[in-house]
């Protein structure tokens, strides 16, 4: 799944999702630096979250049709009505949606060497991947 369709695909969740009061694309919000992410009011909080995309190995970028990949979807990541943290929300939404073409999502606050800004990794059946940073 490529940046933009990732975009839409989760602005259509986080705006349905418990908590979320506002989301806006990037565009939307007046970001031109930027070309894919979201800006979420949720829990009385705003975080914006910056889309990036990896293609599978040895894809390249002309002539990758970004035709969908199907299988078993990722496992919950738990409620976002739950969550302790913008991270925790997002990631609980993306896989509460059950999309079979997510094999897995890994949130980076929980890896066990985590240093880095709040974010997660979505891997498609595809092997492309979508690198979510909060900023």
């Amino acid at each position: 799944m490529r940046p933009q369709r990732f975009t839409d695909f989760v602005l259509d969740l986080a705006k349905n999702a418990p908590g979320a009061t506002r989301v806006q694309t990037f565009a939307d919000a007046g970001d031109t630096k930027h070309p894919f992410g979201l800006v979420i009011n949720a829990s009385g909080r705003e975080t914006r979250w910056q889309f990036l995309g990896q293609l599978p190995e040895g894809a390249k970028h002309e002539g990758f049709a970004d035709d969908p990949v199907t299988g078993a979807p990722a496992p919950s990541m738990g409620d976002p009505a739950a969550a302790d943290s913008p991270e925790a929300w997002l990631t609980a939404v993306v896989a509460g949606a059950e999309c079979p073409e997510i094999q897995a999502i890994e949130r980076w606050s929980t890896r066990e060497t985590s240093n880095s800004a709040p974010g997660f990794t979505v891997t498609f059946h595809n092997q492309a991947r979508i690198f979510a940073r909060q900023f």
